[in-house]
């Protein structure tokens, strides 16, 4: 079996997405080109330069598996030399993701919001951990272990799933946790951290 096969069945079993690079191996340039063409986003960012993005499947062992690709043509270089024999340049990879359009553009703006949540999560990840520290002991969250870098879905439990109220009180709109949530101090000071805003005391 090859390597890949063996590490999309890892993933399976552990219930996680993969994107794995493709080896073409003897595949055809021009048949990955052909089937671009006639299945996929086509770009012409420049004179004598074609990009194809998109979708296809694949019949490995008896199993369909996704494979996304992107397939470029070069007729004229970037230097403006131009090609007796065009180039074709062939990416490939096996992936079980699923992205909301058919259309490059909308999936690259998708791409680019879920970096941006991946990266604030981390911020909070990590700040959470440096205001944990700065907090008295009877006011930090119980960990059961010393660390130094927090898992996302860690994040996303303990910071972004707390039960609040938001409440309107001398003309200004506030969050207010439980009186004895054990991730709210931090989370206030971490608020703070982000916006400037001053410390809300909890309800």
């Amino acid at each position: 079996m090859n390597d890949y096969l063996e590490n999309i069945k890892v993933c399976r079993q552990h219930k996680a997405d993969w994107i794995i690079k493709r080896n073409l191996r003897k595949e055809s340039l021009e048949d990955w080109l052909e089937e671009a063409q006639a299945h996929g986003d086509g770009e012409f960012p420049r004179e004598g330069k074609e990009v194809y993005r998109g979708a296809t499947w694949r019949e490995r062992e008896g199993k369909l598996y996704r494979v996304v690709f992107e397939v470029i043509r070069r007729t004229i270089h970037a230097d403006g030399q131009k090609l007796l024999v065009p180039e074709i340049e062939v990416n490939t990879w096996w992936t079980s993701l699923r992205l909301p359009s058919g259309k490059f553009a909308t999936n690259a703006t998708m791409l680019s919001l879920g970096l941006v949540a991946y990266n604030v999560l981390r911020l909070c990840g990590q700040g959470a951990l440096r205001e944990q520290r700065r907090l008295p002991a009877e006011e930090r969250a119980p960990l059961k272990k010393k660390v130094f870098r927090r898992r996302l879905r860690s994040v996303i439990q303990d910071l972004m799933y707390l039960a609040a109220q938001l409440v309107r009180h001398a003309n200004r709109w506030q969050i207010v946790f439980w009186s004895n949530s054990p991730w709210g101090a931090t989370w206030h000071n971490l608020y703070a951290r982000f916006t400037g805003a001053p410390r809300m005391e909890s309800g």
